[in-house]
């Protein structure tokens, strides 16, 4: 993987990549830089849940706000994908600056906000901005690290999540009680201009410019551009039309898909659909790792809040050791001796995951403990950790050097559709079966087997990931 550097450059970094990791003095200012960025990202995904509902009250827009979401999604995967052209044409550093800058902008315009409307647009300028940041970091550490440090990296990104994932919520809500909203929203870009700063020169020492061999290739293409449009104004209708069960939802609903399906085909490595063995394998797997934990884990704080009566600080709390979990399996598949052993490790991630999601339910039964929940999604998130970091290894060690942009982009996509697709499944199904009175918090306010349609067929989806990390290797 050394052509993804200038010659100069890896002249000069073989003789460091081989005396320390990500921490060492090539690459310590890289490492605590793009870190950064990812933990303030994190922080504010979340965070802004906290905020939202006070947000939508203040601006007299609740029955906007499923929006105030779906207008980050769908936007983000249009990000995406531009930022894997520009990162494989240009470089990732105008893409990641750009996407940066959006990000902030974004923040801005949903912080000063005085309609709910413009509150929505703030957010999907967010959402471009995390779509093209989120890509570009991931070419940044194709270039800017030998293959041996990839993995550690990928384990710090996942440990940049476990600090917001427990201090997001009580800090958020701490400042929208005593400071408003939208303080939320306007205090983090400021906080922006560090990372920056550390990561700028080296991004630009090693990872600017088209890969040797690429440069004559600098315009977009726009079929790919195009498809990006209809997968984000495809995801947007279906997202619109799930959340409006009334018979003419279906016709947003079939529009949605009519775009959706051959973006989708057009957008991510062919035979992803079928799970053919390599790269596509490893795109489908991603989308299906994160979309059956994260469809599931959307419904676990309402489970306990509605059916056993936990306050929805305490329902909160039982899935915070998660996030301390999930660093755990990232970085146990960071350890050079797992390698030979990497594929295995990602199938047992995923029986741990679909574990996981079918023991969530028994707490539906009074008899049994609620913190069965707490313990199982701890399983089910240190197998997350080992899955989709191993991944992204993955996805950049079977990628070639002007591929790893628009793969990168393929894999980003997989995960943020399946999270689309799959929501919108288990709203639609959880809403037909009862799951529309969840105002309340009483156990009587939902029947038990809304929750049992989330939470049985995203096992099933699991189930079907443990298969396919059988075939992440070509024969």
């Amino acid at each position: 993987m050394s052509a993804l550097k200038s010659p100069d450059a890896a002249v000069v970094d073989d003789a460091a990549d081989r005396d320390g990791g990500v921490l060492s003095r090539a690459y310590r200012a890289l490492s605590v830089g793009i870190v950064s960025v990812v933990l303030l990202i994190a922080f504010e995904a979340t965070a802004v849940g906290t905020a939202m509902p006070v947000a939508a009250r203040e601006l007299d827009g609740v029955a906007l706000y499923a929006f105030a979401f779906s207008g980050y999604f769908t936007t983000s995967l249009f990000g995406m994908v531009l930022a894997g052209q520009w990162s494989d044409r240009k470089g990732p550093l105008g893409a990641l600056t750009t996407g940066i800058a959006a990000f902030a902008a974004g923040l801005v315009v949903a912080g000063t906000a005085q309609g709910m409307w413009v509150f929505i647009l703030g957010r999907a300028i967010q959402g471009f901005g995390g779509g093209l940041v989120i890509v570009a970091l991931y070419v940044v550490v194709g270039r800017a690290y030998p293959e041996r440090l990839r993995p550690a990296i990928m384990a710090a990104f996942a440990a940049g999540w476990v600090v917001p994932s427990i201090v997001g919520p009580l800090a958020s809500g701490a400042v929208t009680e005593h400071l408003g909203w939208r303080w939320v929203f306007l205090g983090i870009p400021v906080l922006v201009v560090f990372p920056l700063a550390l990561a700028l020169p080296q991004i630009r020492r090693r990872a600017a410019g088209p890969v040797a061999g690429t440069e004559g290739s600098g315009s977009f293409d726009r079929r790919r551009i195009r498809l990006a449009l209809a997968i984000s104004l495809g995801a947007g209708l279906l997202q619109y039309a799930a959340q409006d069960l009334r018979w003419f939802s279906l016709l947003p609903g079939l529009a949605g898909a009519a775009l959706l399906v051959p973006a989708v085909l057009g957008l991510l490595p062919r035979g992803t659909y079928r799970a053919a063995r390599g790269l596509p394998s490893v795109v489908l797997l991603r989308g299906v790792a994160a979309g059956s934990f994260i469809a599931a884990d959307s419904f676990v704080p309402l489970m306990l809040v509605t059916q056993r009566g936990l306050s929805p600080t305490l329902a909160g709390f039982s899935l915070a050791a998660g996030g301390g979990t999930w660093a755990l399996g990232s970085w146990v598949q960071s350890r050079p001796r797992v390698e030979p052993y990497r594929e295995r490790l990602m199938t047992v991630g995923m029986v741990l995951v679909a574990a996981a999601i079918v023991t969530a339910p028994s707490v539906l039964v009074q008899a049994v403990p609620v913190w069965i929940v707490a313990v199982a999604w701890g399983f089910g998130c240190f197998g997350m950790g080992l899955v989709i970091a191993s991944a992204s290894v993955l996805l950049l060690q079977l990628s070639a050097p002007e591929e790893a942009g628009a793969n990168s982009a393929a894999l980003q996509i997989s995960d943020a559709l399946s999270n689309v697709v799959l929501l919108a499944a288990t709203g639609a199904a959880f809403a037909a079966l009862g799951g529309g009175s969840t105002t309340a918090t009483t156990a009587d306010a939902t029947h038990p087997a809304a929750f049992a349609a989330v939470f049985l067929p995203m096992a099933g989806v699991a189930l079907v990931g443990a298969w396919v990390t059988t075939r992440l290797r070509e024969r």
